[in-house]
């Protein structure tokens, strides 16, 4: 523990916890209609799936919008774009709170857009604080950086009781504050290593289109204007957004989609990240209408669940350090799709399916460390780039997974049919990591494990 800490102190440490709480609180904005929903379903008297559509919304809009931002991280200063988004972020509470009346579901849906903005957060705090460490740092400070996604734990403890006690609407605005802080950390420590190239302009105008293209994309998705409606228009609703945001990238960034190893780890991520986030934008509806819990105990487990799988992802990234990023990723996935597979074929006794959703997160964790320690390593150029893409590909599985259990919940009055699904992805994944893993493993004298330390304020080459 003590040479971690020594290792932190030898790069920017101040600019990584600055990073850490620009996540944490984008994370807590992301996911705040999730511990929520239990409130906003009953009132605006939503059906299953429609429920499940409103949850996921602001988990595509944050997994879309991470391949702009992650591209305009590429070209402009990265305590800048944070400071935007967490102005993009807060006015969605903004809204609740001076609202005259309760929203509508359509309001509510341009709403989740822009809580996207918080969880889109992921492609410029992660890159920022990688920037200030060596390469052989990346696993640990990123894993450190990423665990900001301990934000969900905010949303499970924190506003349920609120909801009860003032409503929902009212709870929503206790965020603001936690974003005022991570605005404060920002301007005082965060710092940004790394070095910048391309057209601020385009970059800037690329952001600015995708937010309004999504916004605009899923009220006509929710007014099955795109010539299909019901399941099918929001099934395809994350096809249409990323083919918009891929079009905006240059040319030469489009050519890492040509690469087999891009869509692996997008997969991967899919499944690992997508399970994190999707679950817990899910969980509290998911335990009540298994288990016939109270909505604010809900809450608690949602908190505890996400703490479990925040808390081991700088573990994960640690093990792949040390062990390899491949090797632990056959773990984590075997673990998902076996906790998964249980849940298809039968419903667990309360204690049991507590416990096996605690198993699941702990892999979600462990498998989100891995990845992305393989990220800088595999992509040292385009780490600002394949940030934002994988990010983009895990928040997409995210989206799927509470709109997929909210349509066969609503279909067969089981939620069997939609964890079989995700156990047979989960296995996929497993078999192509097996295949191709081995060539994601760097050589020893790639890495350069004696390598010192850079100093505060350096550069990190590349990107």
């Amino acid at each position: 523990m003590a040479k971690i800490g020594h290792y932190l102190r030898s790069g920017d440490w101040r600019s990584l916890v600055a990073s850490f709480l620009y996540f944490d609180t984008g994370f807590t904005v992301w996911l705040l209609f999730g511990p929520l929903a239990p409130y906003m379903g009953p009132h605006l008297h939503l059906a299953p799936a429609a429920l499940g559509f409103l949850v996921a919304v602001p988990v595509l809009s944050g997994a879309l919008l991470r391949v702009p931002l992650g591209n305009l991280y590429q070209t402009l200063d990265g305590r800048t774009i944070a400071l935007m988004g967490i102005t993009l972020s807060a006015l969605t509470p903004l809204y609740l709170l001076l609202a005259p009346a309760a929203p509508t579901f359509g309001v509510l849906l341009v709403l989740g857009v822009l809580l996207g903005v918080g969880g889109a957060s992921f492609a410029v705090a992660l890159p920022m604080a990688g920037s200030g460490y060596p390469p052989r740092m990346q696993g640990l400070v990123l894993g450190l950086a990423a665990a900001g996604n301990i934000g969900a734990v905010l949303d499970g403890v924190l506003f349920p009781p609120l909801a009860r006690h003032y409503g929902w609407q009212a709870a929503m605005t206790a965020v603001l504050p936690l974003l005022a802080l991570a605005a404060f950390a920002l301007w005082v420590w965060g710092r940004d290593h790394a070095p910048k190239a391309g057209s601020i302009p385009r970059a800037l105008m690329g952001f600015w289109g995708a937010l309004i293209f999504l916004a605009a994309l899923v009220m006509v998705t929710h007014k099955g204007w795109l010539g299909v409606s019901g399941h099918p228009a929001v099934l395809l609703l994350p096809v249409f957004g990323m083919a918009f945001m891929v079009a905006l990238l240059p040319s030469a960034q489009r050519r890492v989609l040509r690469e087999g190893d891009a869509w692996a780890f997008f997969l991967i991520y899919a499944i690992t990240f997508g399970g994190f986030v999707g679950l817990s934008a899910y969980v509290s509806v998911l335990l009540i209408a298994l288990y016939h819990i109270p909505k604010v105990l809900a809450g608690l487990l949602m908190a505890g669940l996400a703490f479990s799988g925040a808390t081991v992802r700088p573990l994960g990234g640690l093990l792949a350090d040390h062990a390899g990023g491949p090797r632990i990723l056959l773990y984590a996935l075997s673990g998902i799709a076996l906790v998964d597979l249980a849940f298809a074929l039968f419903v667990p006794a309360p204690a049991v399916g507590i416990a096996a959703l605690f198993a699941l997160y702990f892999c979600f964790g462990i498998g989100n460390g891995a990845t992305f320690q393989m990220v800088p390593l595999c992509w040292p150029k385009r780490r600002g780039l394949m940030t934002g893409l994988i990010g983009a590909a895990g928040g997409i599985g995210g989206f799927y997974l509470p709109v997929v259990l909210g349509i066969v919940k609503q279909a067969t009055a089981s939620y069997r049919g939609g964890f079989a699904v995700f156990a047979g992805l989960a296995m996929v994944a497993t078999v192509l990591v097996q295949v191709r893993g081995r060539s994601w493993v760097l050589p020893a004298q790639q890495v350069d494990i004696e390598a010192q330390p850079v100093p505060t304020g350096a550069a990190i080459e590349g990107d």
